[in-house]
């Protein structure tokens, strides 16, 4: 197949974007770089710069070329951002995937693979999270990428729009191989793993523990962690799957969870070396709990993550963190 990938120079995308090609996948990426370098664009994919809010290039794009579908993954993803500006995460995240899907209807292109998050349950009624829970987004992140899941379950139903919306829990971990090492990096830097990693190797004083009088084991917020191989796997899956299906959704997780503490614990072990912590106060909007049930897209389309042990997925980060930082 030829698929389009926007958002391909990030560090999701990018992974499984490599996945595509490996699979055997003709790859198309469109980012226009703002949170992406160059340099980690998959050397195998063509790559064509550009913003999805400019949907005259993407039909462009599209009538030039046979596509036989689209993963989606161009967004801006800090929460805590998304609380001081709402307006440009409605912007970038729903505003900018209504001028893709205009684009893919106006030339017919019928299959897409969205990039949704679990920040669309926000505090969860019970755990785990099966798919069928209440969806009510506590941060605004959550909520641009809930009004693009109404806007597909519309355009399925009125244009026959075939697609999968994939609801990722805590994306981790780091790919290193012949084609090169992609890791997790943001700018500014915000997830856990890769914060506690820099600690390890002397780039940060320590890592702030938001929070310790959270209903859990040790007072710590508890995440469920994927590894971005695991997660690459479950795109290809549901992209070959809408050959035959219409409308999918799934959660994406390990289907276990660990709190804050045992992730540094974890770090500690993987890398040898200290970690310092700071204990602050709770953060707005940060759940007690989220932990994913995969069991729907285990049971109906046999993926299971490959990476289920937390200091497996740690030391994969570690390999790439030295890697990137020359330690």
């Amino acid at each position: 197949m030829r698929v389009l990938v926007t958002g391909g120079a990030g560090y999701i995308g990018g992974t499984v974007a490599n996945a595509l090609l490996d699979d055997g996948h003709e790859v198309v990426i469109y980012d226009n770089l703002c949170h992406a370098r160059r340099d980690l664009i998959p050397a195998r994919a063509e790559f064509v710069e550009g913003d999805l809010a400019d949907r005259s290039k993407l039909e462009g794009l599209f009538r030039a070329r046979s596509f036989d579908g689209v993963m989606h993954f161009a967004a801006l993803i800090e929460a805590g951002e998304s609380m001081k500006h709402p307006e440009v995460y409605f912007r970038n995240n729903t505003a900018s995937t209504l001028s893709l899907l205009e684009a893919m209807i106006a030339t017919k292109v019928e299959r897409l693979v969205f990039s949704s998050t679990a920040a669309v349950y926000g505090e969860p009624e019970s755990t785990p999270i099966r798919e069928d829970a209440k969806l009510q987004p506590t941060n605004t992140y959550g909520e641009s990428k809930l009004l693009v899941e109404h806007m597909l379950r519309w355009i399925h139903q009125i244009h026959g729009l075939r697609y999968a919306s994939l609801r990722y829990f805590n994306v981790a971990g780091a790919v290193v191989n012949a084609d090169g090492a992609r890791g997790e990096a943001h700018e500014p830097e915000s997830h856990l793993i890769p914060l506690v990693l820099d600690v390890a190797l002397g780039l940060r004083k320590n890592i702030k523990i938001f929070g310790q009088d959270y209903p859990t084991p040790d007072g710590t917020c508890i995440r469920d962690y994927i590894h971005v191989s695991d997660l690459a796997k479950a795109h290809l899956l549901a992209l070959k799957t809408l050959a035959t299906r219409e409308r999918l959704i799934y959660n994406l997780g390990n289907g276990r969870g660990f709190t804050v503490r045992e992730v540094i614990d974890s770090a500690r072990r993987v890398t040898g070396r200290p970690i310092e912590v700071e204990e602050l106060p709770r953060r707005p909007g940060d759940p007690a709990v989220l932990v994913a049930s995969s069991e729907k897209i285990t049971s109906e389309l046999g993926w299971s993550p490959d990476y289920r042990d937390l200091d497996e997925i740690i030391a994969s980060a570690w390999a790439w963190h030295q890697l990137r930082f020359g330690s």
